[in-house]
C-alpha cells in the first residue's frame, strides 16, 4: 500500500509545474488565449462565413510561425514550460474533454450509430496502417497518427495518441494537417452532396446525420456539416461523433499493447517445447504496455458527468478550461515544429490522408448503408 501511495504521489507531482516551467507556460497561455479570442472574432467579423477554422488550427499555425522565427532565440528559457504544455497539460485536456459528453447522448442515437462508429474506426485505422506502411512506406509513427486522426476525432485524437506513440513534433503536425485539409473539404462537400440528392436514395435524413458523425474528422466540422441541413440532423451527427470520441480510450490501450510487439521482451525464453514460453512472453508484454491512464480518467469523467448533477455554470467552466488547455497544447506543439522536418517528410503523408479521405466518403458510406439494412 505504501509503495502504491508513493507511485500515485509521483504521478500527481508530474502535473504540478515548477518554477522553471513558469515562463514557458505563461507564453503558451497567452498564445492559447489569443487564438481562442481570434477564432471567436473571425466568426463574428465574417458572420460565420469563415468555416473550417478552429482555435486548435489557429494555435498550431501561429505556433509554427513563431516557432520558426522568434521562438528559437528563447528556447533555452522557455522550453521547459512549452514541453510541459505538450505533455502534462495535453493529458489534462484529454481528461477534461469528458465534460463535453454524457452516456445519455450515446443512448439517444442507439445501437446502429455505435456499430457504425466501431466499424468505421476499425476499418479506417487498419487500412491506413496497411497502406501507409506497406504501400507508401511512410514511417510507422506518422501513419499511426494520421490513422488516429482520420478514424476517431481529428486533432484531439492525434495529440492524444502522441504520448503513446512517442512521436516527434513535426509528425504530429503533419497528421493534424491532414485533419485540417480533408476534414474541411468533407465539411463543405457532405451538405453539397446531400442537397444535390446524391445521398438521399441511400440515406434518410437521420442516417445522413449518422454518416456525417461517423466519417467527418473534427467535432467542429461535424457541427457545420450536420447543421447545414437542419438542427435535428446536426444533433444526430454530433452525438454520433461523440460516440467515436468515447472510443478513444480503448483505442489507445489497444494501440499501446500492439506497440509492445516491436519492443525487446525481457526475460522471455524463446523455446518451442510448449506454450508456457508464449504465456510468459505475453505476460511480459502486458507489463511493458504504456497504459494511457489519462484516457481512462476521461471515460470516468464522462460517467461522472452523466450521473452527478452539475450546474450549468460549472459545466461551462469545465468546458472552457478544457478549450484553453487544448489550445495551449496545440500552440506549444506549433512552437516546437520545424518546417525543415515537415519538408523532409515529403508528400506521401498528405497523399495517405487523401486516400483515407476517399475511403471515409465511399467506404464509410457503404458501412452506413449496410448497417441501415440490419
Amino acid at each position: 500500500m505504501h509503495t502504491l501511495a508513493k507511485s500515485v504521489s509521483r504521478s500527481v507531482s508530474k502535473y504540478i509545474p515548477s518554477q522553471r516551467h513558469l515562463a514557458g507556460l505563461a507564453v503558451v497561455l497567452i498564445g492559447g488565449l489569443f487564438c481562442l479570442w481570434l477564432n471567436t472574432s473571425l466568426n463574428m467579423w465574417s458572420n460565420g462565413r469563415i468555416v473550417g477554422l478552429s482555435s486548435l488550427t489557429l494555435a498550431i499555425l501561429l505556433g509554427m510561425i513563431l516557432g520558426n522565427t522568434i521562438y528559437p532565440k528563447f528556447t533555452e528559457r522557455l522550453n521547459g514550460g512549452v514541453c510541459f504544455a505538450k505533455g502534462q497539460i495535453l493529458r489534462l485536456a484529454i481528461m477534461f474533454y469528458g465534460f463535453k459528453l454524457t452516456m445519455t447522448q450515446v443512448a439517444s442515437v442507439g445501437m446502429p450509430a455505435i456499430m457504425t462508429d466501431a466499424l468505421v474506426l476499425t476499418s479506417t485505422f487498419l487500412l491506413t496502417y496497411w497502406l501507409g506502411t506497406r504501400w507508401l512506406k511512410v514511417d510507422k509513427e506518422t501513419v499511426i497518427l494520421i490513422g488516429s486522426g482520420a478514424s476517431i476525432c481529428g486533432a484531439a485524437a492525434v495529440i492524444a495518441a502522441e504520448p503513446v506513440v512517442n512521436a516527434q513534433a513535426h509528425k504530429v503536425t503533419i497528421a493534424v494537417a491532414t485533419v485540417v485539409v480533408f476534414g474541411t473539404i468533407a465539411m463543405l462537400l457532405y451538405p453539397f452532396l446531400y442537397q444535390l440528392g446524391w445521398l438521399r436514395p441511400w440515406l434518410s435524413a437521420e442516417q445522413y446525420g449518422v454518416y456525417t458523425g461517423s466519417t467527418v474528422h473534427e467535432v467542429a466540422q461535424v457541427v457545420v456539416a450536420g447543421n447545414a441541413i437542419n438542427t435535428e440532423i446536426g444533433d444526430t451527427a454530433v452525438v454520433t461523433k461523440m460516440i467515436r470520441v468515447m472510443m478513444l480510450a480503448p483505442f489507445l490501450l489497444m494501440l499501446s499493447f500492439a506497440l509492445t510487439k516491436d519492443r525487446p521482451v525481457d526475460n522471455a525464453v524463446i523455446d518451442d517445447e510448449d506454450s508456457k514460453n508464449e504465456a510468459a512472453s505475453f505476460m511480459t508484454r502486458v507489463k511493458q504496455v504504456k497504459v494511457p491512464w489519462f484516457a481512462f480518467i476521461f471515460i470516468a469523467i464522462v460517467l461522472l458527468h452523466t450521473w452527478i448533477p452539475m450546474s450549468k455554470s460549472i459545466e461551462q467552466s469545465m468546458v472552457m478550461l478544457d478549450d484553453v488547455m487544448l489550445t495551449m497544447a496545440m500552440f506549444a506543439l506549433g512552437l516546437t515544429t520545424h518546417l525543415s522536418a515537415i519538408k523532409q517528410a515529403g508528400a506521401k503523408p498528405l497523399f495517405l490522408g487523401a486516400v483515407m479521405f476517399g475511403w471515409l466518403i465511399l467506404g464509410g458510406g457503404l458501412i452506413n448503408i449496410g448497417i441501415s439494412f440490419i
